[in-house]
C-alpha cells in the first residue's frame, strides 16, 4: 500500500505543477490610458516611462496589477468615457472642468510648463497681454494655464493646434509659429532622440519666463470602479513616499 500512496502523491504534485504553470497571467484589475510622451510616459521606455512605473509601483503596493496601454491623447481621454475597461488616463494636468468629469488622484509627478521660441526672435513678456499678435502653437486636447486657455477660447490670443510637441517644434522652427508650449522635459528629450528635432534645436531655446509648474495626476472615471482605484493608487502613493 505504501509504493501506491506515494506514486499517488506523485501525481497529485504533478497535477499541481501542470496547473501552476498552465494558468494564465493575473489579468489587470484596472487599465489606464496613455501616450507617447517620453520621458513621462512611453511603450518603449524603462517602466514605460518615469510616471507610469510610479503608477504601476503604486498600485502594486496597495495590491493591484495596473496594465498601461498607448494612444493618442485624444483617444486615451475619450476611452474613459466610452470604454468601462478604462477606468483612468494619464498624465493630466489639473483643470476645473475636468474636475466636474473625472475624480483626481493624487500628484505623481509635476511638469514645468514653458515657451520654446526661436533664438533669433526671443519674446520678451510680463503679461499675456504682451503676447497678442503672437502665433502660439498649443496641443489639441491639452491643458495649458487657466489664464491662457481662457484667452485662447475668448480669442484674444491667436493659436494654432498640432496633434503632437513634435509638431510644433518644427512649425516653430521653420518661422510658422512665435512660441509653442512645451514641457522643459519633453523638449530636451526630443532633442536628444529624434533626429529631425535634434537638427533644429540649435535654432530654439526656452523662454526664461516659466509659464506654470504643475503637478501631473491621473484622472479616474466617475464609477465604482473609477474610486476604487483612485483609492488603491492613492494609498500606494503614500506608502511608495514612505519607503524613499
Amino acid at each position: 500500500m505504501k509504493p501506491c500512496r506515494r506514486s499517488g502523491l506523485v501525481l497529485w504534485l504533478v497535477a499541481c505543477l501542470w496547473c501552476s504553470t498552465a494558468l494564465p497571467a493575473r489579468a489587470a484589475d484596472y487599465q489606464l490610458a496613455t501616450l507617447e510622451w517620453a520621458p513621462f510616459t512611453g511603450a518603449t521606455l524603462q517602466g514605460k516611462g518615469s510616471i507610469s512605473a510610479t503608477i504601476v509601483d503604486s498600485m502594486k503596493l496597495a495590491g493591484a496589477n495596473a496594465e498601461v496601454k498607448f494612444f493618442p491623447w485624444a483617444r486615451a481621454m475619450r476611452l474613459v468615457d466610452t470604454d468601462p475597461a478604462y477606468v483612468g488616463f494619464f498624465p493630466a494636468y489639473y483643470s476645473r472642468d475636468r474636475a466636474t468629469r473625472y475624480l483626481y488622484s493624487d500628484p505623481v509627478g509635476s511638469s514645468n510648463v514653458v515657451f520654446l521660441e526661436r533664438v533669433d526672435a526671443p519674446v520678451k513678456w510680463d503679461s499675456y497681454d504682451d503676447l497678442q499678435g503672437k502665433r502660439l502653437g498649443v496641443v489639441r486636447g491639452y491643458v495649458n494655464t487657466e489664464e491662457l486657455d481662457a484667452r485662447i477660447a475668448q480669442k484674444t490670443l491667436r493659436a494654432e493646434e498640432a496633434t503632437e510637441d513634435r509638431g510644433n517644434i518644427l512649425k516653430l522652427a521653420a518661422g510658422r509659429l512665435d512660441l509653442a508650449v512645451i514641457d522643459s522635459q519633453i523638449y530636451q528629450h526630443l532633442a536628444s532622440t529624434d533626429p529631425e528635432v535634434a537638427r533644429v534645436a540649435p535654432l530654439l531655446k526656452i523662454n526664461p519666463k516659466v509659464l506654470e509648474v504643475k503637478n501631473l495626476y491621473v484622472c479616474f472615471q466617475r464609477s465604482p470602479a473609477g474610486v476604487q482605484a483612485q483609492r488603491a493608487l492613492n494609498t500606494g502613493l503614500r506608502k511608495l513616499q514612505a519607503k524613499k
